[in-house]
């Protein structure tokens, strides 16, 4: 098989680069007979850092052909690293490491309160149970995911129980997500320190400086919940429909405060269709979230947040090539000119 190669600018520096794929690692050493594949605008892959393929509806067991379909429409879209903060099940070995889909970090199924979430997804260990079996979860994943809380009104994991939590997945070298969309669960995953903050909807702004301060990253899923926004308006009026346009329509200015106040974005979809991590980008871009950050939300930052370089000699060799910069206009996403996933061409 003959050595790929891309060239031209990099970003997020915008710099010129001549780039070949050594195996799965770029080098700048060229490489004669090299196979120029694309040139043009060049990043280090797309990234989904909150995505749950595998599972055809709600409460569905993880299926493998649906998974590899919805990895698929990933890598067709230029993501090529995506986060499953919970999944329907334990995903296969293949999971992360085949060839043409997108790498993958994932925190298994997800750890829930009784009475809490979807009844057929899940675990709900007891509050005693749990930090064991997070670690445990973690040692193997490198995640654990909690849902924080659920319905307006319920409880939310206790703080003691969820600093618990990340202390026990910290001493294995884990990292603990934490859905939260009330502001009581947002305010108990922030004051326990965790490493991302899933969803955040009625998050206090007065914790962005903390979160920014102590390292939790924003995962806003702001175009799953705006998308549903126009809907929920036309419901019956209700406690849950005030609670959901209330809390999704403020989301987006929090989401730009977020970025002003120096908290680490990233960006993810959550729910079916997959592959469309550009529309939370340009979600993120309509917030007030300038473009260079937003395009960093779902590309180079998240990539350095889950612990891959970008593109530079010795980094995974991973790329999508756009025409023009997408930082300008953000419809280049939806027309890359290659798609580059350990260091072959897969679109």
């Amino acid at each position: 098989m003959s050595v790929l190669r891309i060239r031209g600018r990099a970003l997020p520096s915008g710099e010129a680069v001549d780039l070949y794929a050594d195996g799965d690692r770029w080098t700048t050493d060229p490489v004669a007979g090299a196979d120029l594949v694309a040139e043009g605008w060049l990043l280090p892959g797309l990234v989904d850092a909150h995505t749950h393929p595998g599972a055809e509806e709600v409460g569905a067991p993880l299926d493998d052909d649906t998974l590899r379909a919805d990895l698929r429409r990933h890598a067709d879209s230029g993501v090529t690293l995506i986060r499953a903060p919970g999944l329907a099940g334990h995903p296969p070995k293949w999971f992360g490491e085949e060839p043409d889909l997108p790498r993958a970090v994932h925190a298994g199924p997800w750890f829930a309160q009784q009475g809490q979430f979807f009844d057929a997804w899940g675990r709900r260990p007891s509050h005693t149970d749990l930090p064991g079996l997070a670690a445990s979860q973690a040692a193997s994943t490198g995640w654990v995911k909690l849902i924080g809380d659920w319905k307006p009104g319920d409880p939310p994991f206790p703080e003691a129980v969820v600093r618990d939590v990340v202390d026990a997945v910290h001493a294995v070298g884990g990292r603990v997500a934490v859905h939260a969309q009330n502001a009581e669960g947002c305010a108990v995953a922030v004051a326990a320190g965790v490493d991302s903050l899933e969803h955040g909807m009625w998050l206090d702004p007065a914790l962005l400086t903390q979160m920014a301060a102590q390292g939790t990253a924003l995962t806003p899923t702001l175009a799953a919940l705006s998308g549903s926004l126009e809907k929920r308006r036309d419901q019956p009026d209700s406690p849950g429909k005030r609670w959901y346009v209330g809390g999704a329509s403020a989301h987006p200015a929090l989401v730009a405060a977020a970025a002003e106040a120096g908290v680490t974005l990233l960006a993810g979809t959550d729910s079916r269709p997959h592959g469309r991590v550009a529309d939370e980008i340009r979600a993120l871009v309509k917030a007030g979230v300038p473009a260079h950050d937003a395009l960093a939300a779902g590309s180079w930052s998240a990539r350095e947040y889950l612990g891959l370089q970008g593109l530079q000699p010795g980094a995974p060799a991973d790329a999508v090539v756009y025409a023009q910069d997408p930082r300008e206009d953000l419809d280049q996403l939806e027309q890359p000119l290659a798609v580059i996933l350990r260091g072959r061409r897969v679109r």
